[in-house]
């Protein structure tokens, strides 16, 4: 057991570290395995290993961090959480992040953060790169994040519209049998992009944006032939696409854009699944610079609990 001292002149900052109740003093201690004691302006760590270490480091980084905040910031649970579990997997932090990957939409008072580190590594990929490409099972917030970004993009004039669109490819259904003309058949192959966008904004705001060209949501086809400037532009279900495909979506880049790719590689629905333009992609784009992958996995699901047993089964399986 290793016993550490964090002491502190600045009383209001002493005060903002352990939070109301010392509920941010709970947090670490739950999240680091570490018993932390407040006596006057010190915190006294206990732990075993090089825990106590790490929660000594995590105090540090709130110090800082609040340093350059004004005496009103507080800690929430996403920022306590994101700094420990960042410096427990030995994650160079920028507490600088933690401002840009939070999504604050005023109209609604909605606020979204990452909920786990994959989930902060892609928003701040997002933010960094003009291409990102998300890949791993359903749940995870593939899209739901890359929409919220795109939304905050343009309500802060970084850019001027937003594209969302998906492969027109049957998932065990036919398209034929569908009611209506095109568009009619393949809006449900679009739903979930509009569910994204419904749970952000008011239905107003979108119906007007939509009115005016500002969200187009479109089936893959019609991306061809476009270049596509000043917009932050999402594929989803890209592992239905086949290479032609995606060589063609990432080649509508334009200037000022931004682009978010995303996919499962476990739920392709071509007829070849090796032929998924996802996987090519996999393949043939790293080691570009300015292109991020980013991984996903099991334990980053934000479904129901089930949802992450349901795909642990099925890899079991599969093995």
């Amino acid at each position: 057991m290793v016993d550490t001292k964090f002491e502190i002149d600045d009383i209001s900052i002493y005060k903002r570290i352990c939070g109301y109740k010392d509920k941010n003093i709970k947090a670490i201690e739950k999240l680091l395995d570490v018993k932390i004691i407040p006596r006057g302006n010190t915190l006294i760590v206990e732990a075993s290993g090089d825990n106590a270490a790490k929660a000594l480091q995590l105090l540090h980084l709130m110090g800082d961090y609040l340093y350059m905040r004004d005496s009103l910031y507080e800690f929430d649970d996403f920022d306590i959480r994101y700094l420990a579990l960042s410096i427990n997997q030995g994650i160079k932090v920028d507490a600088d992040e933690i401002n840009r990957l939070k999504i604050v939409i005023a109209e609604t008072g909605k606020t979204i953060v990452p909920k786990t580190i994959n989930q902060a590594n892609y928003m701040s990929a997002i933010h960094k790169s003009p291409i990102t490409i998300s890949i791993g099972p359903a749940g995870t917030g593939k899209t739901y994040l890359a929409v919220a970004v795109g939304v905050k993009f343009l309500l802060t004039g970084r850019v001027e519209r937003i594209i969302l669109t998906r492969p027109a490819v049957e998932a065990g259904e036919s398209l034929g049998y569908l009611p209506g003309d095109f568009i009619q058949k393949i809006n449900p192959y679009l739903r979930p992009l509009y569910d994204a966008l419904f749970d952000i904004l008011p239905y107003e705001r979108i119906s007007k944006y939509m009115e005016k060209g500002i969200i187009e949501i479109a089936p893959l086809a019609y991306m061809r032939g476009r270049t596509l400037n000043k917009a932050f532009i999402i594929l989803d279900e890209a592992q239905n696409t086949t290479s032609s495909q995606m060589k063609m979506f990432l080649t509508r880049l334009g200037n000022s854009s931004k682009m978010v790719i995303s996919g499962d590689i476990t739920q392709i629905d071509l007829e070849k699944p090796r032929q998924s333009g996802l996987l090519a992609a996999q393949k043939i784009l790293h080691g570009i610079d300015e292109i991020t992958f980013v991984e996903f996995s099991k334990e980053d699901i934000c479904r129901h609990p089930i949802v992450e047993k349901i795909i642990a089964a099925y890899e079991k399986h599969a093995e």
